[in-house]
């Protein structure tokens, strides 16, 4: 019975069949006729050069100090000035200006945030500005006029080390710190008390006090990342007593007290000296593409728009929809001594749009600007967002070089947290991308070998 059952089953599929073929039905066709197709064109090319970059504007709070001479990077050095945000009250609770015991400058960073020999042993002197730092302010900046050479506050060069420094376990931090003269704390001290209103804003306590000049003095073979500088006051306060046996004795409490910090909204600036080595301006000047930051070489880029445009329009045909366009930069890792690696993150920004980026404080919007994370991994540059810029591209009609010119370019990269309050999530959000000055780095873009995606559904 079921062999029976199979057979006419059998038949009854072979006359639908027949059926369609001799054009007596045209049930089924829109689904043979009708089909949409993904097409992912990658034959595109992208080319460039590496363009010098001598200075760049100074927004991060990260201070370098140091030098290094590498051959394969080039002789660097930097030392820096800096304001300081002041304490809007300072807290003198029972404390007066004969108790301030020391004063001193903190100078933290995260062990093993630096380039080159942690046990070297290097210098720096600080000196007091003389007069106010004004924005905006630039990486070739020279003190020079800002400071007094014969006033330092450091008599000697500070001899220092990174493997062996003060300790902050609270942050997990290793510090370089600094006596300074107890006078500058006793005048911070009666200008409270006389004019609380200096400590209101950034603005009124510089015109106080302009802040500080830390000068590398002495060695080289390394430079620290600074993440965190501070002063600090000490109050070492004498509270006589009797004891229970009629006894006067003096009773000595110690506190700590933070009156003013560097944070993003007064100015600071690592002040750079680099001279490229000659291996790397041979590569420049042979036609490559490289990255070399803080000051060094960006790489000028043709994005290959126009030859998308004409593929898309020659073979999308009017049914079809644009669904990415992606690009990989690989680059190849520099070789040398000091384990300077390429940027973490580089801005891919037209480069009409870049002075304005900057100064504008601006976030990439993956329409002109696009933000791109190396991996160690693929040892590469991925950008995944160009889907909007190349619809912008095609509705414009006709293109120029500015529309297609892009620089790419080392840049540091503020990530914030952010908690869902009703899933209890934590993301990070992007709120500043700036210039990178905060490490020495170095890779050569392989164009040749440069992956660009672009993908689109075609309806035949």
């Amino acid at each position: 019975m079921k062999l029976l059952q199979a057979f006419i089953a059998a038949a009854i599929l072979l006359s639908l069949v027949s059926s369609c073929e001799d054009g007596t039905s045209k049930i089924g066709n829109s689904l043979v006729d009708d089909q949409t197709s993904i097409v992912i064109d990658s034959a595109f090319t992208l080319t460039g050069y590496s363009v010098a970059n001598e200075s760049v504007e100074s927004r991060t709070i990260t201070q370098l100090l140091g030098a290094i001479d590498a051959k394969e990077f080039g002789s660097f050095y930097s030392d820096f000035v800096t304001q300081f945000m002041p304490a809007e009250k300072l807290d003198t609770t029972g404390v007066s200006v004969e108790d301030i015991d020391s004063v001193r400058l903190l100078m933290f960073f995260v062990p093993g945030e630096l380039t080159g020999d942690s046990i070297v042993p290097m210098g720096f002197k600080v000196y007091p500005l003389t007069r106010q730092l004004q924005a905006p302010i630039y990486s070739n900046f020279n003190p020079e006029g800002y400071y007094n050479e014969a006033d330092s506050w450091t008599k000697t060069n500070h001899i220092y080390t990174a493997n062996n420094l003060a300790t902050d376990s609270a942050v997990a931090t290793y510090g370089i710190f600094v006596k300074l003269p107890l006078d500058f704390g006793k005048k911070v001290f009666r200008r409270y008390e006389t004019n609380p209103e200096t400590f209101s804003t950034p603005e009124a306590f510089a015109n106080f006090f302009p802040g500080i000049y830390v000068k590398s003095t002495f060695g080289t073979g390394r430079v620290v990342n600074i993440a965190n500088t501070r002063i600090n006051f000490y109050y070492k306060k004498h509270t006589p007593y009797t004891d229970s046996l009629g006894v006067v004795k003096d009773s000595i409490e110690n506190t700590i007290a933070t009156y003013m910090a560097v944070s993003p909204e007064v100015i600071t600036n690592n002040n750079i000296r680099m001279k490229i080595s000659p291996s790397l301006k041979q590569q420049a000047d042979n036609g490559n593409a490289l990255l070399v930051a803080p000051t060094g070489y960006i790489s000028r880029l043709t994005f290959p728009a126009q030859a998308i445009i004409d593929s898309y329009k020659a073979n999308g045909g009017t049914m079809s929809v644009i669904n990415t366009l992606t690009m990989e930069i690989p680059v190849e890792e520099i070789k040398n001594n000091y384990s300077i690696n390429p940027p973490d993150n580089v801005l891919l920004i037209l480069t009409s749009k870049k002075a304005d980026f900057f100064a504008n404080n601006d976030i990439a919007d993956n329409k002109t600007s696009f933000l791109g994370t190396y991996s160690s991994t693929t040892k590469s540059y991925s950008f995944s967002g160009l889907r909007d810029y190349i619809l912008n591209m095609i509705s414009k009609g006709t293109l120029t070089p500015e529309d297609y010119t892009f620089d790419l370019i080392p840049v540091n990269v503020t990530r914030e947290p952010s908690t869902d309050n009703y899933y209890g999530q934590t993301t990070y959000v992007i709120t500043s991308i700036q210039p990178s000055v905060s490490v020495p780095s170095m890779c050569r873009l392989k164009l040749e070998d440069a992956k660009i995606k672009f993908t689109y559904s075609k309806n035949s």
